[in-house]
């Protein structure tokens, strides 16, 4: 029997998603295993992978199968043609980026990643502020190559959740900011303490053998998946081998544990999408901000519960016995969601986390748009940080320098963390009015069905919807910050300000 235009097509992108997957793993080694005396041939072996990945995604034979079934030979049924048309997408924007272009982005990629590792550590911007001009100048081009010059910022958000422009995420944030500043300047003057910062002395053995046991119980595979250590925790790979990394520090068990859950939750999403259609548009996440929504669900929503702790906190207790005497389950839980003003996003509590995502968005689209230069940016952050946050960071290794990102040129990324949250916060209101009984569960141990619904709702439609269209249809409403602060309010209020207790 003859290979059918949407068999062949299918069979095209998942030989080229292979190639991407083997660049994925040699990305994650970098970060996790690699010896510091190998990162010149480490950036070589990127590049020539990333430019053998890029003529296997610009083959023109999925040309030709992407134009026979846009012809006579129609796809069949409606996830078909989403795929054909996501496919369409890709493919053009692809082929409209010289193979030598993407190899050298490989390259600096990896040169950056280890010129901002060594600025962190010595607090020196000026040692990556010449790679963050080259990441900043080849973006620019980049968004030229697609016909977007005059619109790079539009173009990068695209190109991490299809669908959101500049305008939309400025007046998600615009209406967010409204309400969250003075909701924070409203908890930090209470003066609640929490006992978070006596959390000291937790064994890195314990740590880790208690997260891997909240990450399996989540329901992560680890046949297959696994957890590793990395400077700066992320989730890398597919459904099929998927690459979570957190990172320990024995004066700050809660970090590690919630860094774990967070990707744990991206690793789900990735487990959650339908392995038969691995490497095609239908079994890829639709973009950053939903793949947030996951990270952030689980790690927000459900893990800062108190039901998730009347499940675990026996097995917390158990694990650091000797570092817990006299704590109360009430003094555990606002340990657990203390709120402070923090200069390190990472190790921000949920509700000014926020802030710190408001504060790179304004960086960046004033970058893009030629207002401020890569030199002025320690100071533009420190002005804003004081402007949002209400502090300056002591030094740049915990301002400007404190996130890689920028080092791999993924502008337009960081809106996704904030938007995440937004997603995060509607799909579980959502899923309270769907699922009766939810958190009774979580007390339980049992997350099977929140994994079921989400399953179910977000990862079975792979990239067959766009941002927008997947959050109208799985809440029925626009996306919009509202049901963030409903959720923060109901949190953190009923904690920290008497009038809602």
């Amino acid at each position: 029997m003859p290979e059918s235009p949407y068999d062949r097509l299918v069979r095209l992108l998942k030989r080229a998603d292979v190639i991407g997957s083997a660049l994925d793993v040699l990305q994650w080694d970098e970060q996790v295993n690699l010896p510091p005396a190998s990162q010149v041939r480490r950036a070589d072996q990127l590049s020539a992978l990333a430019e053998l990945h890029h003529r296997a995604v610009c083959d023109p034979a999925i040309g030709e199968a992407l134009a026979a079934l846009e012809g006579d030979s129609r796809p069949e049924g409606d996830a078909q043609k989403a795929a054909v048309a996501r496919a369409r997408r890709d493919y053009e924007r692809a082929t409209r980026l010289p193979a030598e272009f993407v190899a050298a982005k490989a390259a600096l990629d990896s040169q950056a990643f280890h010129a901002w590792k060594r600025a962190k550590s010595h607090s020196d911007y000026s040692v990556f502020a010449p790679f963050l001009s080259r990441q900043v100048d080849m973006s620019r081009e980049e968004a030229g190559f697609i016909g977007q010059a005059d619109r790079p910022y539009d173009y990068l958000l695209d190109k991490h959740d299809p669908g959101l422009t500049e305008a939309d995420v400025a007046r998600l944030f615009g209406d967010l900011r409204q309400q969250l500043v003075p909701f924070v300047k409203e908890i930090v003057a209470r003066g609640v303490k929490s006992r978070r910062a006596e959390l000291k002395g937790f064994s890195i053995a314990a740590q880790d053998a208690f997260l891997r046991g909240v990450v399996a119980k989540l329901g992560f595979d680890f046949e297959r998946g696994r957890i590793d250590v990395a400077v700066h925790p992320f989730c890398s790979g597919d459904g099929a081998d998927t690459r979570l990394t957190t990172r320990f520090d024995e004066d700050d068990p809660l970090t590690s544990l919630f860094a774990a859950v967070h990707e744990a939750g991206h690793g789900l999403y990735e487990q959650g999408l339908p392995l038969e259609h691995l490497g095609t548009p239908l079994g890829k996440p639709v973009g950053m901000a939903i793949h947030e929504s996951q990270s952030r669900l689980w790690e927000n929503q459900v893990a800062r519960g108190r039901p998730f702790w009347a499940h675990f906190e026996p097995g917390f207790r158990q694990s650091f016995s000797s570092r817990l005497g006299g704590w109360s389950s009430e003094d555990l839980y606002l340990a657990v969601n203390t709120v402070s003003l923090e200069p390190i996003r990472i190790k921000s509590d949920e509700v000014t986390y926020n802030l710190h995502i408001i504060l790179r968005f304004e960086i960046e689209r004033r970058l893009f748009a030629g207002e401020i230069a890569v030199e002025d940016l320690p100071e533009v952050w420190n002005g804003l940080s004081q402007e949002l946050l209400g502090l300056i960071p002591a030094n740049h290794g915990v301002g400007v320098l404190q996130d890689v990102h920028w080092s791999g040129g993924a502008f337009g990324y960081f809106p996704s963390y904030c938007l995440g949250n937004m997603i995060a916060a509607q799909l579980w209101y959502a899923a309270l009015a769907t699922l009766p009984g939810l958190e009774a569960e979580f007390a339980r141990g049992d997350f099977s069905r929140l994994r079921g619904w989400l399953r179910r709702e977000v990862h079975a439609h792979g990239r067959r919807y766009d941002t927008h269209e997947l959050i109208r249809k799985v809440t029925g409403a626009d996306l919009a910050p509202d049901h963030l602060m409903r959720y923060l309010k109901e949190r953190y209020g009923s904690i920290y300000l008497p009038a809602t207790r």
